[in-house]
């Protein structure tokens, strides 16, 4: 599959479709999160080395809301600790198949990764030393969103991370509109219109439900974390390690 450019909204759409990660999205879906998210490259990179630090011979490592497996070969190239695991997880089938196509031509030999297309809700967590939830959680309905963090704490060995990220929101408005005005400005300069911008956010606006920073360490803090580290943040966006 030749690298395509996402122009998924660049014309007027007579009638605005929820989002969703279909064949459309999936085709430009590297362009696309790379253009939209601010540092998320460092983040995927970064997310190979926490999980190098973090993972335990013979444990199971989890990326669940995998995409096309980012994350997964992030984690691959970098754990050293025989006899793990890497299990990846996504609801959409076309992005399951392509996922599964890009792990085929990754040389890794040593860590195996199985690609699962599932609800992660429904996906049992267990024997777990790092879990990922890489801008996924926000696409979780937000009265299921601890259940599915208690699950995942449940399901980790001691000393075991979840790594999540998620873009942010801000209860100051004044701030709320400086982090919204300077990543629109971020996706400007990535070459999207306003057009696009626009369509995008209302395309997004019933399936993508951000939350503060605080409401995230709160419920990290609920689930029986004992720590919540604030690793990065690039305007609206940021990525947590917390530790059991």
């Amino acid at each position: 599959m030749i690298k395509k450019n996402d122009s998924i909204y660049a014309a007027p759409l007579q009638e605005l479709i929820d989002f969703k990660f279909d064949e459309r999205v999936v085709s430009v879906f590297p362009d696309m999160i790379q253009r939209s998210v601010p540092g998320y490259g460092l983040i995927i990179s970064t997310i190979g080395i926490v999980a190098a630090k973090y993972a335990q011979a013979g444990s199971h490592c989890y990326d669940l809301g995998c995409s096309l497996g980012a994350v997964s070969l992030a984690m691959r190239q970098r754990i050293t600790q025989p006899d793990c695991r890497i299990i990846a997880v996504d609801n959409s089938p076309a992005m399951i198949e392509r996922g599964r196509e890009l792990l085929a031509l990754d040389l890794t030999p040593t860590v195996p990764v199985t690609m699962i297309c599932a609800d992660l809700q429904e996906v049992a967590i267990e024997n777990a030393s790092v879990v990922v939830l890489n801008f996924t959680l926000q696409f979780v309905p937000p009265t299921e969103r601890l259940a599915l963090i208690q699950r995942i704490y449940d399901g980790l060995r001691p000393g075991g991370v979840l790594i999540l990220s998620e873009k942010i929101t801000f209860s100051e408005p004044e701030r709320q509109l400086f982090h919204e005005e300077l990543h629109h400005d971020f996706k400007r300069a990535n070459g999207y219109s306003d057009l696009e911008i626009s369509q995008k956010r209302s395309a997004l606006e019933k399936v993508m439900i951000p939350e503060t920073l605080a409401c995230h360490q709160s419920r990290l803090q609920a689930a029986g974390f004992s720590s919540a580290e604030l690793w990065f943040q690039c305007l609206n966006f940021a990525s947590l390690v917390a530790l059991k």
